[in-house]
């Protein structure tokens, strides 16, 4: 039986991204997202207008998509509630959110310098894609300020460890990238971490949601 509940959460599950960007000072801003997909060479990201890292991508044009493994899921979910503004938006303040001026110390993770674009990319990410950005689409839905930013890759850095020997494929055995699930960390399938950001968008908790699903079971609700 279907049922319409009038979802306020639509992030069925993509892979999470650290996005680096350069700031007007000239130091490194890094973002968690996880509205992103590709096609060919090209990538699309949705990003809210209201971001240190949305002004970054208008005023620079290029950024790093750096991929993080389910491994890493402890370092991107410290600076989850974070944001490169001084200045805090009021919804995500009340989200949460604090400013962070490095968000590279904060989750215990190292620059490394890009080849083609000036942010740096995320050393311990086993992916990472140098971008420029291409094209700007503005969201309309009303009650959303928030743009997709089309993104060329100009070039992919690849842990030799996750290629296919004599290819250019990445082995998908080997390759477990971090997946947010409606608001939760997924790695291999299964739950790998909780998550800061399910706070913020006042989520059940997971246990709660598993005690509630073997209750129903018990009870024979569909």
């Amino acid at each position: 039986m279907h049922v319409v509940p009038g979802l306020k959460v639509l992030y069925f599950g993509t892979p999470v991204v650290l996005l680096s960007t350069v700031n007007p000072d000239g130091s490194a801003n890094l973002a968690p997202m996880s509205s992103a997909w590709w096609l060919g060479q090209t990538a699309v990201l949705g990003m809210g207008d209201r971001s240190q890292t949305a002004a970054n991508l208008w005023r620079e044009r290029e950024c790093v998509l750096n991929l993080p493994s389910s491994a890493m899921v402890s370092a991107v979910d410290r600076i989850a509630m974070t944001t490169g503004r001084a200045d805090v938006p009021s919804g995500k303040r009340a989200q949460g959110y604090r400013y962070v001026a490095d968000k590279f110390a904060l989750g215990g993770l190292s620059r490394q310098a890009s080849e083609l674009v000036g942010p740096p990319r995320v050393a311990e990410c086993p992916i990472q894609l140098e971008c420029r950005v291409t094209g700007t689409h503005p969201l309309t839905e009303p009650g959303l300020r928030a743009t997709a930013y089309q993104v060329e890759v100009l070039r992919a850095h690849v842990d030799k460890d996750l290629i296919i020997e004599g290819t250019a494929y990445v082995d998908p055995l080997r390759w477990d990238p971090l997946i947010m699930k409606f608001t939760e960390f997924f790695g291999g399938g299964v739950n790998v971490h909780p998550s800061r950001l399910a706070e913020g968008w006042r989520m059940p908790p997971l246990d709660l949601r598993g005690a509630c699903a073997a209750s129903a079971g018990r009870t024979g609700s569909p």
